[in-house]
């Protein structure tokens, strides 16, 4: 090429701005030219950094039509009788004949007489204005090529303008050549079989450059949360549950939480049924045996539903609705576990699924945290002071309990946190005391009472995120770019011992 030839001849090139004037060439379009020789050590290159005169919009339309002195000079008609200012600017136009009135005057190139123009100097020979763009123009914006008193006048008249400009000196690089030769970047299979691979030119390899990002895995919001949740009740001195039962047969799901077998919840349109296997194997059938008559009899100081329960109802098959399945078949293992009753303190956090109506806060399936404590009489302060303690752990300070029904709790109360975004009092979560007829029948002694709550796991993990729309969070529209740049869910206040 061109520049190549240029770097031999001279044993390097001083300037490429004058290269690229030289050969009518935009200089950008050289400078790339550049780094590409430079990238494969055909040159090498310094940087310089130079003041540059440049003409603005106005200074090149002076350039091209003259200054508005000389135009407006021109324009006045020769003699004693001049022109009018308002035949001068419907000829030239105001502004030019505002602009050139100043300089006409201070060179006396021009006299006023009365309302009108007239000429001072028989004749003008040129126009030093343009003159001096003209000379900027030429020497490609060097401002050595005007004195700088003349620039500055031009430049105040905003007909020049001064910027910095980058240019580079280039001389020849380790693999100099006036020709250039392609060079691979990869070894190929055809190389290898001819033989051609010894004779080809390479491109070298840059081990400083950086790999492209790895793709690796990512932890998802809710599951951030719930690691937070997890280390907060271990904490706490909770142990957790196994469940891993997504499918769970209605007997332990309603059942055993004492839920009357006509309760709205296991319609079909509150839970989703199973079609195969639609039937649970078995049961336990001596526990069975007593959830059934309390449920048709009463007992344990209770009358029942006085109505007949169905084997049929309770085998069948379902997604769990709640997590609280698994706490009921943990109790029947605690009740009847080698050695007798001893307290534990349990936690679960995993996906329940209801057949409900999807909206910006509901969907068929979302997680559960839960928690209970069974121990020897216990009371309702023992509850309110633990769901106290485990919220206040992941931020949630301000807290109200209001009476509620839950068909195997008694007393209940729903849960209410202060939100501070939202200036208001919200729902999140629900508690109570599991009743008598849940407890009694899996063999718990008379003195044990077990309290317990829930809540979602989604609507904390929203809060935290300022999601306003659950399927943002989870399911097949979530942004899986913003699940990967979610920051940690560090919750802000440091959870107490278990014996907080």
């Amino acid at each position: 090429t061109a520049l190549l030839a240029a770097v031999g001849a001279e044993g390097g090139l001083a300037d490429t701005w004058a290269f690229a004037e030289l050969h009518g060439v935009e200089h950008a379009e050289v400078v790339g030219l550049v780094n590409s020789l430079e990238a494969i050590d055909y040159v090498t290159y310094s940087v310089h950094t130079s003041a540059t005169l440049v003409l603005t919009a106005e200074g090149t339309s002076v350039l091209s039509n003259g200054s508005p002195e000389m135009r407006l000079y021109s324009a006045v008609a020769p003699g004693g009788e001049g022109s009018s200012q308002a035949e001068l600017e419907a000829a030239l136009g105001a502004d030019v004949v505002r602009v050139g009135q100043g300089p006409c005057m201070k060179n006396k190139w021009l006299r006023r007489q009365g309302q009108r123009l007239v000429r001072a100097a028989a004749s003008v020979a040129e126009d030093p204005t343009k003159e001096l763009l003209g000379r900027v123009h030429l020497a490609g914006g060097d401002p050595g090529s005007i004195p700088a008193q003349d620039a500055k006048n031009l430049k105040r008249r905003q007909l020049l303008s001064e910027a910095k400009r980058k240019s580079f000196s280039v001389a020849p690089g380790r693999r100099f050549a006036l020709t250039r030769v392609d060079m691979a970047s990869d070894i190929t299979s055809d190389m290898l079989a001819k033989g051609t691979w010894r004779d080809t030119p390479f491109k070298p390899l840059n081990f400083s450059a950086m790999g492209e990002p790895v793709g690796g895995g990512n932890f998802h919001p809710l599951l951030k949360v719930r690691a937070e949740f997890r280390r907060i009740l271990m904490h706490m001195g909770f142990e957790e549950m196994p469940t891993n039962r997504w499918v769970e047969s209605c007997f332990w799901n309603f059942d055993a939480l004492f839920q009357p077998q006509s309760h709205p919840a296991r319609d079909a349109h509150d839970t989703f049924f199973i079609k195969e296997p639609s039937r649970c194997n078995a049961v336990p059938e001596g526990y069975y045996d007593v959830v059934k008559r309390t449920h048709e009899e009463g007992g344990f100081g209770s009358v029942g539903y006085q109505s007949e329960f169905s084997d049929d109802e309770a085998r069948k098959n379902i997604l769990r609705t709640h997590t609280t399945a698994v706490s009921a078949r943990m109790l029947h293992e605690i009740a009847n576990q080698p050695g007798g009753f001893k307290p534990r303190r349990l936690f679960s956090i995993d996906r329940v699924f209801r057949n409900e109506h999807m909206d910006a806060t509901h969907l068929c399936e979302f997680h559960q945290v839960e928690g209970l404590v069974a121990d020897h009489n216990l009371t309702l302060g023992d509850l309110i002071g633990t769901i106290r303690t485990f919220f206040e752990a992941i931020g949630i300070t301000e807290l109200r309990f209001k009476p509620a029904y839950n068909p195997y709790t008694e007393p209940s109360a729903e849960i209410f946190g202060y939100h501070p975004d939202l200036k208001k009092w919200t729902e999140i979560g629900n508690s109570g005391m599991f009743r008598p007829e849940m407890l009694r029948p899996m063999g718990l002694p008379d003195d044990v009472r077990v309290i317990a709550w829930g809540l979602s796991l989604e609507r904390p993990t929203m809060i935290k995120y300022r999601i306003n729309n659950i399927r943002d969070l989870f399911g097949h529209k979530a942004d899986l770019a913003a699940q990967r740049q979610a920051p940690m869910a560090a919750l802000p206040v440091t959870a107490p011992t278990a014996g907080g």
